[in-house]
């Protein structure tokens, strides 16, 4: 693995959810710099077929890395983790972290054993969701709602479109039904809506992700080579958080405001990375 002289994290998804998941990493590990990589040209990856998902990620990543040494990758899409992981390790020496639907501790913590998972529709029709709920939640009532329009309305949200509140109301009505008292947020786009979704779901007491798992991890296998990324390392660089974005299409709008609000202020923008004509924007333009 390359070492590089601060400690470095690319986090990578479809779209950009995965930012719920590098703000957990920024929290929690404030003097670690980040890469942000999303394929937002082959969005959404619940629509496309394995093998594409799979080529299109490791040929993404591993160019992202060549170019941005770094020492853990974190796949932050629940989609890609369930098909990508073994070719991502197969590839390359530096640690790789998935992400799965935080269905353990939600079962740990709820009160009335009615828990709701909010995923996408790709997502609850997964085998290996149904095993995580056999072996961790086999002692509840699980009510799951894998609505096809959630993600598409976060997408939009960084643009500066509102999120309907009607809409979204409608969207996890099943719950309210079921009387849940604990939701998994099982994509990572979800923790972008949880403001919006408190409003839906009053009633709900316990909304659990998987980016403090996440970065957890991400501090583990920091310290286990040598890097830990804490506040007393936040001096070994000067800069933003996210050293840059990288976008596969043309990179949303609003963009950095947007990032700037989850304390990930990016250097540098690039969008149509690496299939086009690379253009870096400065983040103040985007």
């Amino acid at each position: 693995m390359t070492m590089v002289s601060i400690a470095r994290v690319l986090v990578f998804d479809s779209g950009v959810g995965g930012l719920s998941v590098a703000a957990c990493v920024r929290q929690h590990l404030p003097g670690t710099e980040l890469i942000y990589l999303a394929d937002n040209a082959g969005f959404p990856y619940g629509d496309q077929p394995e093998s594409v998902v799979v080529e299109r990620c490791c040929r993404l990543i591993g160019k992202a890395i060549e170019q941005y040494p770094t020492d853990v990758i974190v796949v932050a899409c629940n989609t890609a983790s369930t098909v990508v992981l073994p070719h991502l390790r197969a590839m390359t020496a530096t640690p790789v972290v998935g992400v799965v639907p935080a269905i353990k501790p939600a079962a740990a913590k709820t009160e009335n054993r009615r828990i709701g998972v909010l995923a996408t529709p790709a997502t609850v029709r997964r085998p290996y969701l149904d095993q995580l709920v056999s072996e961790f939640a086999s002692h509840c009532q699980v009510e799951r709602i894998g609505h096809p329009d959630l993600v598409r309305w976060v997408e939009e949200s960084v643009s500066g479109v509102e999120v309907s509140r009607a809409d979204l109301a409608a969207a996890v009505a099943g719950f309210r039904e079921a009387g849940v008292d604990t939701v998994v947020l099982g994509c990572t786009h979800y923790p972008l809506l949880l403001r919006a979704l408190r409003e839906a779901l009053p009633e709900v007491r316990f909304w659990v992700d998987s980016g403090e798992a996440i970065a957890r991890r991400v501090s583990h296998l920091l310290v286990e080579h040598g890097k830990h990324g804490s506040a007393a390392d936040a001096g070994a660089f000067n800069g933003s958080p996210v050293r840059a974005a990288l976008f596969s299409g043309p990179a949303p709008t609003g963009l950095a405001n947007f990032m700037t609000g989850l304390n990930l202020s990016p250097q540098a923008v690039l969008d149509n990375w690496p299939e086009c004509n690379e253009r870096v924007r400065s983040s103040a333009s985007v």
